[in-house]
């Protein structure tokens, strides 16, 4: 299974957003530490916030931060709420009349939709919280923080 590039990012983006405690962070610097166009960056963050998971702060000195118990969120809850497809192969895609020619003894549909379950599962065991962790190294590398500054996570 492989994931869009909007999932992608927005695990990066909430990732990015968990190492800042409460701080306000910008589009421009979220896109920045990725890469990534300001465009794409703001339609995921304006995904987030509709979503309740990010809180935005208007104003000359605004941004968002991650809202409250949005750390806790599993990566499975984000990979669902991101991703609209989870069709591993044809045969689960196909419209009513127009099945495959052994779909009433194929098991392989079965086979993927475990399969596409256990991958969801997994992602299920592992919160935002649990990705930002641990902080410091993961912050250096975005350049939120200087090397021997340590960092901490406000987990509330």
């Amino acid at each position: 299974m492989r994931l869009t590039d909007f999932t992608d990012y927005t695990l990066r983006a909430l990732m990015y957003l968990a190492l800042r405690d409460d701080k306000l962070s910008t589009i421009e610097e979220i896109a920045g530490a990725y890469d990534v166009s300001k465009h794409h960056m703001a339609k995921i963050i304006q995904h987030l916030t509709q979503l309740g998971w990010v809180d935005s702060v208007r104003g000359r000195r605004g941004g968002m931060r991650l809202a409250p118990r949005t750390r806790e969120l599993t990566v499975g809850a984000i990979v669902r709420a991101s991703e609209h497809d989870f069709t591993l192969a044809a045969c689960h895609a196909m419209d009513a009349g127009k099945d495959c020619a052994i779909v009433q003894h194929c098991r392989l549909q079965h086979i993927l939709a475990h399969a596409r379950e256990a991958f969801l599962a997994e992602l299920d065991s592992c919160t935002l919280a649990d990705l930002a962790t641990p902080a410091q190294p993961l912050a250096m590398v975005l350049g939120l923080i200087r090397p021997g500054r340590p960092v901490s996570l406000n987990h509330k």
